[in-house]
């Protein structure tokens, strides 16, 4: 039986703890273990009402499973859960065990903390995937789909870029990417401190953030990121947006080509970008730039009511 530690602040112990079992987990999966938003929660403290549930289990070094939830709020979305959770590729069963423990103490946190909706990002889902989220009262929400494809393209950049100038060009970003992804749960209320988290991490590199301006304004943009520790390593569009005042002008499938482009000039072979499955009009592009579908990832949602002893 696992033992379960809550943890509302992630010391640095906790957290080397947590990372080397995700560590463990990605290169068996081989893909990240949580999302980018959950990682920067877990190394900077977390955002509103962070609990971090690890798992022990007796005779073991290292966690043998992890959840984490955090309450999303944003100016524009109603209040949300994240869910994510990770075990150990040497503890899995197949009665889901350590799973179904971290999975029912995680939904019971929410219930504690007042309830709400709860969306829960599985990798690479199965059917059993959608057998334990039932078990919590959680269906099939949003997809991802991973596109891919060689490198390099045919077709050759058409506008002008510049590496984006950390310092100088964070307030005119922010603008364009809210204004673009209003609509967006994650990528839509971006801040400073948003910004400068993914400059500080290792993988930001200025150079592949690409900027297209027109009579002196940020129209568009295209921020491209490398993936050194995959095999091959991956050139990933990571966002890519036009300003909506600019739209309707071609620039979308310009900056991806861009941004292609500048990977290739990496020696990048392979090039990676996730897309909504809904959204019909990126799916077009992506598949006329000859984009292939590698896997899907899927949210799970749902109404986690408030526990009685509230």
């Amino acid at each position: 039986m696992a033992h379960l530690e809550v943890k509302r602040e992630m010391g640095r112990a906790d957290i080397a703890a947590v990372s080397e079992l995700l560590e463990a987990a990605g290169e068996v999966d081989g893909h990240p273990p949580l999302d980018e938003h959950q990682w920067l929660d877990l190394v900077n403290g977390g955002r509103h009402d962070f609990a971090g549930l690890v798992a022990w289990e007796p005779g073991h070094e290292r966690p043998v499973g992890y959840a984490q939830v955090t309450r999303e709020v944003s100016g524009t979305h109603e209040r949300t859960w994240a869910l994510e959770l990770v075990v150990d590729p040497r503890h899995r069963r197949t009665d889901l065990g350590i799973t179904r423990t971290l999975l029912d103490a995680a939904v019971g946190l929410v219930a504690e903390a007042g309830g709400g909706h709860v969306h829960m990002w599985v990798p690479k889902p199965t059917a059993a995937s959608d057998a334990l989220a039932a078990t919590v009262g959680l269906r099939r929400g949003r997809e991802l789909l991973q596109f891919r494809r060689p490198l390099p393209l045919e077709e050759q950049p058409s506008i002008d870029v510049r590496s984006f100038v950390p310092g100088q060009d964070e307030a005119a970003w922010l603008e364009v990417n809210n204004r673009a992804f209003q609509w967006h749960p994650e990528q839509g209320n971006w801040d400073l401190e948003t910004l400068r988290n993914r400059q500080d991490q290792p993988w930001f590199d200025a150079a592949g953030f690409l900027l297209h301006e027109r009579d002196g304004k940020l129209a568009g943009f295209c921020w491209t990121k490398v993936h050194p520790d995959h095999e091959p390593p991956l050139g990933e569009i990571y966002v890519v947006a036009v300003d909506p005042g600019f739209r309707g002008l071609g620039l979308g499938r310009s900056l991806v080509v861009a941004g292609l482009d500048h990977l290739a000039g990496q020696g990048l072979t392979v090039a990676m970008l996730y897309v909504d499955a809904e959204n019909a009009g990126a799916l077009r592009l992506y598949e006329e730039l000859e984009f292939t579908v590698d896997h899907v990832d899927r949210a799970y949602v749902g109404d986690v009511a408030a526990s009685r002893s509230r």
